[in-house]
């Protein structure tokens, strides 16, 4: 359990506000805009609804069950350990898949300056993970004051970026609505998700509050308004102001300042990207090499190569470089990650139907659960992969659960516990 430190609603609601404001938020407009054409706007709509039961329902189990264990903690308390370390797995192997997608957005934006096209952004790719590894490898850390200025940035040069582009808005950019037909909307929203992931924070901060019942609800409702308000805003200024040049944009807020501000914002916003990507990587790899590290302590993962962070660390790495050099598209690449995050939040919102009370609070995470499953649906075959990916937890401690249950030789034929 989380020791207290007084967390206040305003405090909660900025740390929750930088949980889910990532770094997607700088090529997303781009990307939904080009599955779905200015309908994409229904999609992050949509997902902002969405957002709000998904949230309450990650507050409400945090503010009864305050942990920091998060998604994993409610897993196995509702389903038992095998499912927490399929959700775990879901989490860890995300990780890779996830590092060449972040930092092939902030690539788009390098190569927008420098140049070089894909040879350039594979060069941004290998300078900012091998700064996250070095960094975590001789534990530098960056603090959560850091994280916390990092995200409080974006959300500045989102608002600057709102506002110097507001006036070259044209409404004929909405028509055709749908040039890919209604269809679109379903894909764009499935690949929203990766900009909302990270409501399930709000349950490990739970227990830092100083009053969480009262606390939780308000800060969860303040986090809700205000990512909805700023991604809403990005992306209908983007598709009013860029048009049809959005779809193929590679860095639509560089594109969003050019034609509000002008001169040199191209150099900016590249460097608040790597800046930001920077530090939401080393985050990552941070979280995660402890999180394979303690799977393999608990037998869910083999120790012989997760069994350090050091070691975890080095799986990470390698994966991320064997998934920047597969033949992936980044929309596909992005789906395949959201595809983790969507089933995550699937166990998370299922855990939550048998483990809260209150009738209210399980109406709100059934109708979030109901939500998530549609999500999971809408991102098509990439969300075998997280199947995949839960089975292969599953199975993985079936066999070695056998194997730890089968006598050996030596125990046997001397009757002692072998070591």
């Amino acid at each position: 359990m989380s020791e207290r430190t007084n967390l206040s609603v305003a405090q909660g609601a900025a740390l929750s506000v930088g949980a889910v404001l990532g770094t997607g938020l700088i090529s997303l407009p781009a990307l939904a805009a080009e599955a779905a054409g200015p309908a994409s706007l229904v999609a992050w709509l949509a997902l902002i609804v969405l957002s709000a039961p998904l949230a309450w329902t990650f507050a409400a189990l945090g503010a009864r069950y305050p942990d920091g264990g998060g998604v994993s903690t409610y897993a196995q308390m509702a389903f038992g350990p095998r499912v927490a370390a399929a959700v775990g797995w879901c989490f860890y192997f995300a990780v890779p898949l996830g590092a060449p997608v972040a930092v092939g957005f902030t690539g788009g934006y390098v190569a927008d300056v420098l140049g070089g096209g894909r040879l350039t952004e594979l060069a941004t790719f290998l300078a900012i993970v091998g700064t996250a590894y070095t960094m975590n490898w001789f534990g530098l850390r960056v603090s959560g004051r850091i994280q916390l200025t990092l995200s409080i940035s974006l959300a500045t040069l989102l608002v600057v970026t709102v506002v110097a582009a507001l006036p070259h808005a044209r409404m004929d950019n909405l028509t055709p609505f749908t040039p890919h037909g209604w269809t679109g909307i379903g894909a764009a929203a499935a690949l929203l998700v990766w900009g909302f992931a990270g409501w399930e924070a709000l349950s490990s901060l739970s227990g830092e509050y100083r009053n969480p019942r009262r606390d939780v609800p308000r800060a969860t409702l303040i986090a809700v308004a205000v990512v909805g308000v700023l991604y809403l805003a990005v992306a209908t200024v983007s598709v009013l102001a860029l048009g049809p040049a959005l779809a193929g944009s590679r860095a639509p807020l560089a594109d969003l300042l050019a034609i509000g501000l002008g001169g040199p914002v191209r150099i900016v916003t590249a460097i608040v990207a790597v800046v930001l990507t920077l530090g939401a990587v080393n985050a990552y790899f941070a979280g995660a090499s402890r999180l394979g590290a303690a799977l393999a302590a608990e037998g869910a993962l083999p120790a012989r190569v997760f069994g350090t962070q050091r070691r975890s660390l080095t799986v990470i790495l390698l994966g991320s470089i064997v998934a920047v050099l597969l033949p992936l598209d980044l929309h596909t690449a992005a789906l395949l990650v959201t595809g983790c995050f969507t089933l995550v939040y699937v166990i998370g919102t299922a855990a939550a139907l048998r483990l809260l009370p209150a009738a209210g609070s399980r109406v709100v995470a059934g109708i979030a659960f109901v939500a998530v499953v549609g999500l999971l649906w809408l991102n098509g075959w990439p969300a075998l992969l997280s199947l995949v990916i839960a089975g292969g937890a599953l199975l993985y401690q079936a066999v070695s659960g056998r194997r730890r249950a089968r006598p050996s030789p030596i125990s046997e034929s001397s009757g002692s516990p072998g070591r």
